[in-house]
């Protein structure tokens, strides 16, 4: 099984080279496993027994089973799609010198500018085409080299190993080739199966060649692109598939631009999540006192990759509570609640955990360097229900490429398999029972 789960990984890693891949891709598995697919913009018929999912702005699905019998409340996991690259805009060549093309980009995200040079990259992402009288959006992948920015000679920038600021405008534009303009507008054109005239707008991203590999000396270590966050995707995803539902009813939930600050129509800190648990509910035939009821009776995961202890300098982490590579399932804390992670709710997962026979971990960011944000603060803006924080240990993050253990994904899938067959009741005062 260990093998099996660490070959899907790496193929949902490699075959998710954007955030609409991505979901594309989680979208298809759950049409295998016999999911219906709701549309927004149409009435929703919810039945007992039935499962359910919908996408929204083609980098956010949230899926959704309901118990046979009379369902409670929801046990909700989210990751996010998204990762720092860089955007291509509209007018994307750029005439330079040497009679070269560039491209023009935009930073995405806070991604590291330096692990970006020497390396194939390619274009993937959404365009909007002009189809039977309307808007439809296509997914496009240049599956081949086509893209690298070129580092400066350390003859001529002598300093280049103390330390080279790049500029996103000057350093970062990716060479294309040499030749007149237009030439990459009907690449993606043809791409899209579209005439030039027809392709109306476009979302393309950056994306590095390198594919997913294990490395270590027992393997035990993945090495791919975009491992924050798609590994907690995959290992959350696993586990909701693999689930019994019980009593209450199981969400699995991935948004996009987490990266960005998530204040989108299909980020965290958007109404999607709390729109579709408030269809559940009139799908169900529940009352608005019913359904508040059932939040109420809820639990939100949210998973984001954890920063382990770098080897090389250890000093940057907590001295008591850092996560290392293998070493299980992170639980974050941050006493400002940047991570969502509270007594109830860290001890709540935790007891999930050891019923799954799952290692668990804490991480707290040194108190003096502050960590970045996550999905669990925005989304309980709009849900408030108790919420932990979670991730898997990972170095390099933001990088190019990533590092991260693969024992750690089978581990979460394990846990969240667990997480979403439990049956959840709130008790009087702030306590959870757990079935």
């Amino acid at each position: 099984m260990e093998q099996e789960m660490q070959a899907r990984l790496l193929a949902f890693l490699n075959e998710s080279p954007s955030c609409y891949h991505a979901v594309e891709n989680l979208r298809r598995e759950l049409l295998a496993a016999g999911y219906q697919e709701l549309l927004e913009f149409q009435p929703w018929e919810i039945r007992p027994g039935g499962r359910y999912f919908l996408v929204r702005g083609d980098s956010t699905l949230a899926a959704f089973r309901i118990p046979e019998t009379s369902a409670r409340g929801f046990l909700i996991a989210a990751g996010h799609s998204d990762c720092p690259t860089f955007k291509v805009r509209e007018e994307a060549e750029v005439p330079s010198a040497g009679g070269t093309l560039r491209m023009s980009v935009e930073p995405y995200g806070g991604a590291i500018y330096r692990s970006w040079l020497d390396r194939p990259l390619s274009v993937a992402g959404r365009v909007a085409v002009r189809e039977g009288g309307g808007v439809r959006t296509r997914l496009i992948n240049v599956d081949r080299d086509l893209l690298v920015i070129p580092s400066v000679a350390i003859h001529m920038d002598r300093k280049v190993n103390e330390g080279t600021l790049l500029s996103p405008a000057t350093d970062l534009l990716p060479l294309l080739g040499c030749g007149e303009k237009g030439a990459f507008r009907r690449l993606i054109a043809a791409q899209a199966g579209v005439s030039e005239e027809d392709l109306l707008s476009t979302e393309l991203f950056l994306y590095p060649r390198t594919p997913a590999t294990l490395t270590g000396l027992d393997e035990e270590f993945i090495l791919s692109p975009r491992l924050d966050d798609l590994q907690c995707v995959f290992g959350c995803f696993q586990g909701f598939l693999a689930a019994h539902t019980g009593e209450s009813v199981p969400v699995f939930c991935v948004f996009n631009n987490e990266e960005v600050g998530s204040g989108t129509r299909q980020g965290a800190d958007s109404t999607f999540l709390a729109d579709v648990l408030s269809r559940i509910s009139h799908g169900l035939g529940r009352t608005e006192e019913e359904h508040l009821s059932a939040v109420a009776e809820s639990f939100f995961i949210s998973a984001d990759n954890a920063h382990a202890i770098h080897p090389a300098h250890p000093e940057y982490a907590d001295g008591q509570e850092f996560p290392v590579l293998g070493g299980g399932i992170v639980v974050k804390y941050n006493a400002n609640q940047r991570y969502t992670t509270d007594a109830v709710s860290a001890a709540v997962f935790q007891e999930i955990c050891r019923g799954a026979g799952a290692a668990v971990q804490r991480y707290s960011n040194r108190a003096d360097l502050p960590g970045g944000s996550t999905l669990g603060n925005l989304s309980t803006a709009h849900l408030s229900v108790p919420t932990v924080d979670i991730g898997l240990a990972q170095l390099a993050m933001h990088s190019c490429c990533e590092l991260a253990s693969v024992r750690d994904t089978e581990t979460l899938a394990k846990a969240m398999t667990r997480y979403f067959e439990t049956s959840l009741r709130r008790l009087p005062g702030d306590g959870i029972e757990l079935r």
